[in-house]
């Protein structure tokens, strides 16, 4: 989105006769600055669209998502002022009259138009301070101590530190994301990094169609307004799949709730796996659970105790998969042996689980800065296109040596 408001830094000229700024300037000041701007017209004309231009060849031609959004231009029309106008009314100026800047808020609310207070505090410098969001999500009860979580947050306090900036980490409640939202209309932050999608696209949406700077760890979702930068679900649970069927496996459990839009892809991943080997999935092998080693172990506890026959489990985390390992302990069913165990993360302590974990590896390291960048550009004006990440499979004794 262009920043019009830039262009028209200290112009404070009224739009009508007896407006809030007529007052400042003396009819020969007035006389001689409008033949001031006539003589300018041009080069700013030119300024403008050689600054559109750029910011337009830099786009992604996947710019769909921006065309229904209200721009500052569009208010001006509306309201028949100019765009500096708008913005110095929306920005609180006292050169504008009450009546005008009354007009001009109630037309940016009706039209859901708030000023980028992020571009703004970047471009005078007030503030560099990013916001990191983690949801807290009463159905998942993922806590925010979850290796996960805390390896994200490490990889992108690396990010912001390398690019000057200081990170603000906080917990909401994912039922009501405008908490978040906070955060930015305070001026607390210039952006918003949020990790994870959970069930809350639509809010996400309303956030992002009030053009907040947001950026979300998550994947791509049909018809959404806002960026996301994730790993590739649906390759991470194919390889994953497919390699516990190489290893001679058919009985796969799926734990993992395929609501959840990351797991959604991690599931058509597993189903997509099957089917190459002509397995259709067993509705009895689906454990849907939150991310939550407790769910993650009582659903494992289940199928054995009714006798449901399996012989590997796919677990869309590494804390379930370490959770049902030590269940599967328990009712005297060995790993890798009678049944192989894969995870999904590859965070730092699944190397050293008993057996080491088979994982499915999230690029967190590289998730930060790719996180951190995106959001700089959805701040600067830029549509950002969604950033899926490659994932690889990581083999360690969980589940049987190669047969060949």
């Amino acid at each position: 989105m262009q920043n019009e408001s830039a262009e028209f830094v200290g112009c404070a000229v009224s739009e009508k006769p007896g407006a809030a700024g007529s007052s400042a300037f003396s009819s020969r000041s007035k006389s001689r600055y409008g033949r001031w701007l006539v003589s300018n017209a041009a080069y700013w004309r030119q300024n403008a669209e050689m600054k559109r231009t750029q910011k337009t060849s830099s786009r992604s031609a996947d710019d769909a998502t921006e065309k229904g959004r209200p721009q500052m231009a569009d208010l001006a029309r509306l309201a028949g002022v100019s765009v500096a106008t708008v913005s110095r009314a929306l920005n609180g100026s006292a050169l504008i009259s009450k009546d005008t800047r009354e007009r001009i808020e109630e037309l940016a609310r009706s039209l859901n138009y708030s000023i980028n207070i992020g571009a703004k505090n970047l471009r005078l410098k007030q503030n560099r301070t990013i916001a990191v969001v983690i949801p807290y999500d009463r159905g998942s009860r993922q806590h925010i101590s979850d290796p996960f979580f805390l390896a994200m947050v490490g990889s992108l306090a690396d990010a912001l530190t390398e690019r000057g900036f200081d990170m603000l980490l906080s917990r909401v409640d994912a039922e009501s994301l405008d908490s978040a939202a906070d955060l930015y209309n305070s001026g607390k932050a210039i952006g918003i990094i949020l990790i994870g999608q959970w069930r809350h696209h639509d809010q996400l949406n309303q956030m992002a169609a009030k053009r907040m700077p947001i950026v979300v760890w998550g994947t791509q979702i049909p018809q959404q307004l806002y960026c996301t930068v994730g790993g590739d679900n649906m390759a991470g649970g194919a390889m994953a799949t497919r390699h516990l069927l190489e290893r001679g496996y058919r009985r796969i459990v799926f734990i993992g709730d395929p609501q959840l839009a990351e797991v959604t892809y991690r599931h058509r991943g597993y189903v997509e796996a099957l089917a190459t080997y002509g397995l259709q999935p067993d509705p009895q092998l689906l454990v849907c659970v939150p991310f939550d080693a407790n769910e993650a172990r009582a659903g494992i506890n289940r199928l054995c105790e009714q006798g449901v026959s399996f012989d590997a489990v796919f677990a869309c985390s590494d804390v379930m998969a370490s959770a049902a390992s030590q269940v599967l302990h328990l009712h005297g069913r060995t790993v890798p042996d009678a049944v192989g165990v894969v995870g999904y993360d590859d965070i730092e302590w699944a190397s050293h689980c008993n057996p080491p974990l088979t994982t499915v590896r999230q690029p967190i390291g590289a998730a930060g800065a790719e996180l951190v960048d995106a959001l700089l550009c959805v701040i600067d004006g830029v549509v950002v296109v969604p950033r899926v990440l490659p994932v690889e499979l990581v083999v360690r004794s969980s589940t049987r040596p190669d047969p060949g």
